[in-house]
């Protein structure tokens, strides 16, 4: 038999080289997208930054996008199918190809999702309950700064701050849309268009996750049933079969009884016809000893 192409020279196979850099790199890309997250997000919040300060936020950005890059061609490299890896992959590369656009490159910060994936639980409503708390406190940050940063400042614009933003994005996201605050900008509603689906999106996994949970409640309680069923029935299984041991036990004791009854009253008639034949023996002697006398005298 062929051995697998992933090995070659005896070195491991490609696809656990890319696991084994995938669990190293987690610290790395974490770190980076929480420096992202603040480096993105600062300028928005802080509009009075000095020149210097936006410099630095700006250099955290592009060194940030050069970590999520390097991962990218890292686990392409590693891949033994890389058609494979780029079909299951692809908005990695969509994100790594957008940090022209202003307002879309927070979702560079999806990447966070991706490392929670790989640090989730095996079971797969915990990676569900993963995407699904993690998606929408992200997309909510998310939201919120580029919202605020497209509107902000434009003509006719209702959302000037990230209060603002923080606010149209919930009630965006829970599908209440008040209609106080909304987007006058193209990348504004393209922005909103996102969040309207995410929202959507969301609110279905967390339907599905509970009506999932409920199912598995019900499930567990009618196996335990069923077991609980199954154990009274060997219980009572277990009772018979005492029951039948102790009638047999009593019958057993009660052939013997008896058994030496018969034993005893045969022993009895013994004795007495023993007594009996003595009896008649001795009062036979006894007569011919008289007549024995008498004839004598």
């Amino acid at each position: 038999m062929t051995k697998s192409s992933d090995r070659v020279n005896g070195r491991p196979p490609l696809i656990s080289r890319r696991a084994e850099w995938e669990r190293r790199s987690e610290p790395i890309l974490a770190v980076a997208a929480l420096a992202f997250l603040v480096a993105y997000g600062t300028p928005i919040v802080e509009q009075d930054l000095s020149p210097g300060w936006q410099s630095a936020c700006t250099a955290a950005t592009i060194v940030a996008w050069i970590i999520f890059a390097l991962d990218y061609l890292a686990r392409l490299i590693l891949t033994g199918n890389k058609r494979y890896f780029i079909r299951h992959n692809w908005f990695d590369a969509l994100i790594l190809a957008i940090p022209v656009l202003r307002p879309l490159r927070a979702l560079r910060l999806v990447a966070l999702l991706s490392i929670a994936h790989r640090a989730g639980t095996n079971t797969l409503r915990g990676r569900v309950v993963t995407y699904a708390a993690g998606g929408t406190t992200l997309l909510l940050i998310l939201s919120s700064l580029a919202i605020t940063d497209a509107e902000r400042g434009r003509p006719g614009a209702t959302i000037n701050g990230i209060g603002d933003g923080l606010w149209w994005s919930i009630t965006t996201m829970t599908t209440v849309g008040y209609g106080d605050r909304y987007p006058v900008t193209t990348s504004g509603r393209f922005v909103a268009a996102a969040l309207m689906l995410a929202g959507i999106a969301l609110l279905g996994v967390v339907t599905a996750t509970v009506a999932s949970w409920l199912i598995e409640r019900i499930d567990d309680a009618k196996n335990q049933e069923a077991a609980t069923q199954a154990l009274v029935n060997e219980l009572r299984i277990e009772i018979k079969r005492l029951h039948e041991r102790l009638d047999a036990r009593e019958q057993a004791r009660r052939l013997g009884r008896s058994t030496r009854s018969r034993k005893v009253h045969a022993m009895t008639c013994a004795v007495s016809h023993w007594a009996t034949f003595r009896w008649m023996t001795c009062g036979c002697a006894a007569r011919l000893l008289r007549i024995t006398t008498f004839d004598n005298d």
